[in-house]
């Protein structure tokens, strides 16, 4: 499964590179929702994207980007302060009596103050770091479709969840944020045939079993691998989206990427799957499918683009 991916963030990159129209007015609400909802995750660099906005769309997207960041660090303001409140609480009771309690509440405060600093250094960071394109499964990322006869690029959350399934279908199914290329015909029959996409990825990652040997014997620990293609390139990676609609009016574009079995170096690394990385001249056929021809969408993954990939433990 593609655990993690390394992404085109930033919109206008697609525009440059694909001649693609903006869904500007999902971009708007998706800013507007995660103020309302911090549990929405966006890739730094997707909202650093919008620094320097061009038109009212773009502008309102860096209003609600900037009262995030406040409002986000005034959450982590109020936990520095009661973490030190409570180290030096810890810290008079230790001075008074050495006791298992206050012992355990010095090192778990000591320890927050200590992320806690660095992610509030990290939220006024403005230089981009690579991993700050990276994305994990729930957080959302720009999908390159095919609407209207338009090229489109558009923020999606990176698992999917299918139309007419419940909101509960992403606990029950945690994993959809990857297609399996064997159930495209099953489990994404809706999908499959009708609503593809792509996403640009430099890099993969996965969490991988391996051996380490202590007292007891041979056991197995996971690490995370990285994935690069060589020579290097951007990948156009097949994916599959929908568009769900709930009840009281609510909805959510999701997407999952398709994987496959994959090549020698991948598997001999530890893992079974692969993301698909299709041809540049497959990218119109791929974004308007015809679900009367299947075959010829199974053509497009088997004429993929293989590169190597050399891998290296994540950083």
């Amino acid at each position: 499964m593609c655990y993690s991916a390394q992404i085109w963030a930033e919109h206008r990159k697609y525009v440059r590179a694909f001649g693609v129209e903006i869904d500007i007015k999902e971009y708007v609400k998706l800013f507007w929702q995660r103020n309302e909802n911090d549990r929405i995750k966006i890739p730094k660099a997707m909202e650093e994207s919008f620094t320097a906005p061009q038109g009212e769309d773009e502008a309102a997207i860096k209003s609600l980007t900037d009262a995030y960041k406040v409002q986000q660090a005034d959450k982590l303001a109020q936990e520095l302060f009661k973490q030190r409140k409570r180290l030096a609480d810890a810290q008079r009771s230790l001075a008074a009596k050495t006791t298992k309690a206050a012992t355990e509440a010095k090192r778990i405060a000591s320890t927050k103050i200590e992320w806690l600093l660095a992610k509030l250094a990290d939220s006024r960071r403005t230089e981009l770091k690579d991993s700050d394109s990276r994305i994990y499964p729930g957080y959302f990322a720009p999908v390159l479709i095919v609407e209207n006869g338009k090229r489109l690029i558009r923020p999606m959350r990176y698992q999917c969840r299918p139309a007419g399934k419940p909101a509960a279908y992403d606990t029950r199914y945690p994993g959809t944020y990857n297609a399996r290329r064997d159930s495209l015909e099953g489990f994404w029959k809706n999908q499959f045939g009708y609503t593809h996409g792509l996403m640009v990825v430099n890099a993969f990652y996965e969490h991988v079993a391996k051996p380490v040997k202590n007292g007891s014997g041979a056991q197995t620990e996971s690490v995370i691998l990285e994935f690069k293609p060589r020579p290097v390139q951007d990948m156009l990676v097949a994916c599959l989206w929908s568009h769900w609609t709930g009840d009281a009016g609510d909805d959510l574009y999701s997407f999952a990427a398709i994987t496959d079995e994959p090549p020698e170096e991948v598997a001999a690394a530890g893992h079974d799957r692969c993301i698909i990385p299709i041809k540049p001249e497959n990218i119109d056929a791929w974004l308007n499918p015809d679900p009367a021809n299947l075959a010829a969408l199974y053509a497009i993954l088997d004429d993929r683009e293989r590169p190597y990939f050399e891998h290296r433990l994540a950083a």
